[in-house]
């Protein structure tokens, strides 16, 4: 039996994190789909379950307490941590961001979309893209 794949979804924003949820549901409704409101509470998650780490991170960047770049680099500092793909999502368009950002470790930057449809499509993307690469493996 294949192992059920498992997300983190950190944003501040509860609609996002719900829209973010539908998404994977829609991809596979098996998909377990774990959440944080800020990056604190999804350091401290993961490193109180460190026998069950999620498969992905969608990690958003603004967000109060520990923003999603200061735990970018907690996560990728973390030896335990540091192999789970990253995929930053932001309102920000910018594109000296999304380097800078690729340089810490992140897997992935994507603009925040504006409506469901479009965050359906891109989770499914990332998702798609991450299970094509296990399977190469």
């Amino acid at each position: 039996m294949e192992k059920q794949l498992s997300l983190l979804i950190v944003d501040d924003d509860p609609d996002d994190r719900t829209f973010f949820i539908e998404a994977a549901k829609e991809v596979d409704e098996n998909i377990e789909c774990i959440t944080a409101n800020d990056g604190q509470k999804a350091l401290d998650l993961m490193r109180a379950n460190l026998s069950s780490l999620p498969d992905l991170i969608f990690l958003d960047i603004r967000m109060p307490l520990l923003n999603g770049k200061k735990c970018l680099v907690e996560i990728k500092n973390d030896e335990r941590l540091k192999h789970i793909p990253v995929i930053i999502y932001t309102t920000s368009k910018l594109v000296e961001e999304s380097i800078e950002l690729k340089k810490m470790g992140a897997f992935h930057f994507i603009s925040k979309p504006g409506n469901a449809d479009e965050i359906y499509y891109l989770v499914s993307v990332m998702i798609e893209e991450h299970l094509n690469s296990l399977r190469k493996n």
